[in-house]
């Protein structure tokens, strides 16, 4: 079964490659890169599975049991642009043309200085080379550092004037996880690329690892009225657990009204918010935002479109480094 569906997407990988991308790559004068366009391929057909399971999966938890009535369709709409941004390629495509040419050109130097190229999975041989086990250990080492850079994301001044756009959705559904400003993606999305090559991350596992990982953050961000249980929710994130770390004055504050901070930040596994202490398991659904945006607290503007929301990013941001100068 395993080996079908992976014939009938290297099949469907190949045909969308050469009847659309193989052609555009060419009319564009990039015949150089035709190789990093066939892998550029697989992830935009991974990122149009995960819409389908959007839609079709998560879209049925939210019509069934929903947490609230959606009013604000605008808003919606706006995630869902995000999303399709992130999931078809486009912070990909970012990283390609920045990012990856500098690490190359460092790995290169380092293997030319007689530095190995260390791989985790190899720590343990017998055991971790086993590829289910090899994945389990790289999701497990993904998702301790992506807790820390969660936390982060709420310590950091500077840091929080991006992320608080993805908190600033008050109508939280399956499309909000993607509600970030594009430089925060570009950040995040740095770090694990480089934590991926220096784990020694094969290609195939980063792939597996990132399709997992966004599509349980999809469900986390959905608008449903779902909880694991007492023990379950303490193995895997839930959205009722996802939706207190969004909730107004509870999970991006800590120590007081207006303090940075916060709980629930571990992105697939509980266990880092059980171990740091940083976890909430209060069975609520609690109202989603940022305290600032009620008209009682100072009703901050965060934007009501893409192009409104990371430019306002963009001037937090200025604003907190002159806060700090």
């Amino acid at each position: 079964m395993i080996d079908w569906i992976a014939n009938a997407f290297d099949a469907a990988q190949q045909a969308l490659y050469e009847t659309v991308v193989q052609p555009v790559v060419f009319a564009l004068g990039f015949g150089n890169l035709l190789e990093d366009a066939f892998d550029a391929t697989g992830w935009l057909l991974w990122g149009v599975i995960q819409v389908v399971v959007i839609l079709v999966g998560i879209g049925i938890l939210e019509r069934r049991w929903p947490v609230e009535p959606v009013t604000d369709h605008g808003a919606v709409r706006v995630d869902v642009v995000y999303t399709l941004i992130h999931r078809l390629g486009l912070v990909r495509l970012l990283m390609f043309f920045s990012i990856d040419p500098v690490w190359d050109a460092i790995a290169s130097e380092l293997r030319l200085a007689g530095l190995p190229t260390w791989h985790l999975d190899s720590l343990w041989p017998g055991v971790t080379d086993i590829a289910w086990v090899s994945l389990a250990v790289y999701l497990v080492v993904f998702d301790f550092v992506g807790y820390w850079l969660h936390r982060f994301q709420h310590q950091f001044n500077w840091w929080w004037a991006l992320h608080s756009l993805h908190h600033s959705q008050r109508q939280m559904t399956m499309w909000s996880d993607n509600r970030n400003h594009l430089l925060d993606d570009v950040l995040i999305a740095t770090a694990f690329a480089l934590l991926a090559r220096f784990i020694g991350v094969e290609p195939g596992q980063f792939v597996a690892i990132t399709v997992i990982t966004q599509l349980l953050e999809s469900l986390q961000h959905a608008n449903a009225r779902i909880t694991f249980g007492a023990v379950g929710e303490r193995l895997l994130i839930s959205p009722r657990f996802h939706r207190r770390h969004h909730s107004i004055g509870v999970g991006h504050e800590s120590g007081g009204r207006g303090t940075l901070g916060g709980h629930n930040f571990g992105v697939l596994l509980p266990v880092w918010d059980l171990l740091f202490r940083t976890g909430d398991f209060e069975h609520r659904f609690d109202a989603t935002g940022v305290r600032d945006q009620l008209p009682d607290e100072g009703g901050r503007d965060y934007g009501a479109g893409f192009w409104r929301q990371q430019w306002l990013g963009l001037t937090r941001l200025v604003t907190s480094f002159r806060k700090s100068a």
